[in-house]
């Protein structure tokens, strides 16, 4: 139903409750009112990458792979897929009683924090480091999670609101200070889309404070939200961060100083236990029954909009247990891995032909890791699929596959008797043994994650360097050193410092954490079943770059994400091969599109992207690098040409100035068109110059910006 409609039957519900009963709704696992039928309702569920936490589900390529698919559309349709499944739990599981944690369907999903520094543990939570990639992204997944009926099929969430990007070993604590022009220009936008363009229901706000105030009680972030943007539904805390108030930020005295704050500023729902303490804040004074009213009417407000209040039902009660990774929803996910994987390099050795590739060695402590495909936040697949095995089931009869794990994923050994590096020399016969080689190395989520998150191990969180774990440094130079046609696949979330691979080995494939049927995807791209499509979602860059940016703790924009570095990457944002040859024979545009030509120049089908830039040449306040304003993923057969039209953001045209104020451009700006960032990285990889194009008088000075 529509939300006025909703919230009027919202207003009256709440108006029959007590102070108290009122109170207790305010809280994520908020308790059955039994004497006016409401049922208890849990509020905390997870859908990053399918439903997460709550038994089995599709598992979905982790958000940095979908990002890296440049395709919303398709990710409009997995995240209708995770919805449509937790509706089919929501369904089967509460008419049996279990209203439990991760049953519910409110989704706490995506996360649209800008991935500014490589070293941040969660960055494969985000979009990558753009913002209008995540803007569009977002918008994309909040539209497949609510869908456009009378009814929500489920409800998203903007997270984590805002300027939150690490370190995690800080954030209950951490002050970050970001200027109005990055906060304008980089850490809100994505907000903004997912509020004005999305209709999302939900923001969570962040543990960090920024520029001084508690994300979760920020004047700014509320007034920002409400007034500004017009957000009208609710807004909830991250889990345990209204605590941080008086335990780490020292803002407040105690827990109903930090309830009171949090409350009186907007934040309608608790994640956490602080709320428990409204009652004592009410009896000191601190808030009054109409704060503590207003935020229940926003939470039952989404619980008719969701029809799950009332007697009327929806559409989506009929949704049975049988869409549980259903074929069309493996299917989704078998597409969105293949789509996600990056080529970094390829010297001609692939694809690979199964029937000539004779032997071939598998090796790494990735390569036969469930884990690895996982990434964090992921739900429970009913069957996985490894790189090995992928590849041991694409070649079934027709080479000979070896296999040695080679080394620990950090470990010095596999065994704990054993000494250090136990398994290099095994991984060196198999090498030798070989006619080629595969070598899986990277992360999981117990090397870059959450810091303390109940989903990750402890030791889990940010990234020391941008170098592989050192008993992985070993096996990968162990490997090339033999000398055998290798390719190098890395299972990870994040950049890494691949700078060896690139200069020795054959190829070089970024998979991510590709889900449950990753494997099976790898291998299809191994072996030329589907070309490889993917774009980097954020910039690789050497390991020494880091000495050239701002200090993780500096919320700063100099120097970081494509936009603002100036050092030569390794690989650039944007970037990523195909099997074939794509070339833009022609461009035109105005202030809305581009009509892009473009031309299949080889002998295999594939897809490709087109990335449109744009390059302010006049106006002082833009990024020093061209800017992403426009993409689409298209098709094309071996040999065909076809023009594609390409919109390009509005925003393109304006630029922020350091006040915060987002004002038209010069007049002037280029625009670039081909099927990656234009710079020389970009040029010297791909063998290929995008298509420019001058454009002048796109903006009327008199436009609402």
């Amino acid at each position: 139903m529509k939300r006025e409609q909703a919230r009027l039957l919202a207003q009256a519900l709440v108006d029959r409750m007590t102070l108290e009963e009122k109170a207790s709704q305010l809280r994520f696992d908020a308790p059955a009112i039994e004497r006016l039928g409401i049922p208890e309702y849990n509020w905390w569920n997870e859908a990053l990458h399918g439903v997460a936490r709550g038994g089995t589900a599709t598992i979905f390529p982790q958000a940095i792979g979908l990002a890296a698919m440049f395709d919303d559309e398709l990710l409009e349709k997995i995240a209708e897929a995770a919805s449509v499944e937790a509706r089919a739990k929501y369904n089967a599981l509460s008419v049996l009683g279990d209203r439990d944690i991760y049953h519910g369907l409110t989704m706490w999903s995506p996360n649209v924090n800008i991935f500014r520094d490589p070293r941040w543990g969660r960055g494969h939570e985000t979009y990558g480091e753009d913002p209008y990639l995540t803007s569009r992204l977002g918008t994309a997944f909040v539209r497949g999670l609510q869908g456009d009926g009378e009814t929500m099929r489920t409800s998203g969430c903007a997270k984590h609101f805002a300027v939150h990007s690490g370190p995690e070993a800080l954030r209950h604590s951490f002050n970050a200070v970001a200027s109005p022009k990055d906060l304008e220009e980089t850490y809100l936008p994505a907000f903004r889309a997912l509020v004005c363009d999305a209709g999302v229901e939900s923001v969570m706000g962040a543990y960090n404070r920024t520029n001084g105030e508690p994300c979760c009680a920020s004047n700014y972030l509320m007034t920002k939200l409400r007034d500004d943007w017009g957000f009208e539904g609710h807004f909830v805390s991250d889990c345990w961060a209204i605590r941080d108030f008086h335990e780490n930020h020292k803002v407040t005295p105690d827990a109903a100083h930090s309830a009171a704050m949090a409350l009186k500023a907007g934040c309608d729902l608790n994640c956490g236990c602080a709320y428990q303490n409204i009652l004592q804040a009410y009896k000191e004074g601190l808030v009054t029954e109409e704060d503590i009213t207003r935020c229940a009417v926003r939470l039952f407000t989404v619980r008719y909009m969701l029809g799950i209040l009332g007697d009327e039902g929806s559409e989506f009660d009929e949704i049975g247990y049988d869409v549980i990774e259903c074929d069309s929803h493996l299917s989704l996910s078998l597409k969105a891995a293949a789509e996600s994987c990056v080529l970094l390099k390829n010297d001609g050795l692939l694809p690979l032909d199964a029937e000539t590739c004779g032997t071939l060695g598998v090796i790494g402590p990735n390569a036969n890791s469930r884990s690895a495909l996982i990434g964090n936040y992921h739900g429970t697949a009913s069957r996985y699929t490894t790189v090995l095995e992928g590849i041991q089931d694409r070649t079934a009869g027709r080479c000979r596959i070896l296999y040695s794990a080679g080394c620990a994923l950090s470990g010095d050994r596999t065994e704990p008797l054993a000494k250090p590096h136990d398994r290099i020399a095994e991984a060196v016969a198999v090498a030798e043994h070989s006619d080629k080689v595969i070598l899986v190395l990277g992360l999981d989520e117990t090397l870059e994650g959450e810091e303390g998150d109940t989903g990750n191990s402890y030791y889990s969180g940010d990234k020391p360097d941008l170098c592989l774990p050192e008993p992985q440094q070993i096996l990968l130079e162990r490997i090339l050193a033999v000398g055998k046609p290798t390719v190098v696949i890395l299972m990870a979330g994040s950049a890494i410092d691949l700078s060896v691979a690139q200069e020795d080995a054959s190829a070089v494939l970024m998979s991510w954490y590709p889900g449950a049927l990753g494997g099976k995807a790898v291998a299809q791209l191994l072996f030329g079943d589907r070309s490889p499509s993917g774009k980097l979602p954020v910039t690789f860059y050497y390991n020494g770059a880091l000495a050239e940016m701002p200090e993780f703790t500096d919320y700063s924009m100099r120097g970081r994400t494509y936009r603002y570095y100036r050092g030569t990457p390794l690989y650039p944002f944007g970037y990523g091969l195909t099997y074939a040859k794509c070339a833009v024979t022609d461009l035109h545009a105005d202030r809305t599109q581009a009509a892009v030509r473009v031309r299949n120049e080889g002998k295999r089908d594939t897809d490709e992207v087109i990335e449109l830039y744009i390059r302010d040449e006049g106006s002082p306040d833009a990024p020093p690098n061209p800017v992403l304003c426009g993409f689409r993923r298209i098709h094309l057969a071996a040999g065909a040409e076809a023009e594609f039209s390409v919109a390009i953001d509005p925003r393109a045209f304006t630029v922020v100035n350091d006040c915060g104020e987002r004002i038209p451009g010069s007049g002037r700006w280029i625009l670039y068109a081909g099927f990656g960032a234009p710079d020389r990285r970009t040029e010297a990889l791909t063998g290929r110059a995008p298509v420019s194009a001058e454009l002048s008088d796109c903006v009327r000075k008199d436009e609402n910006l």
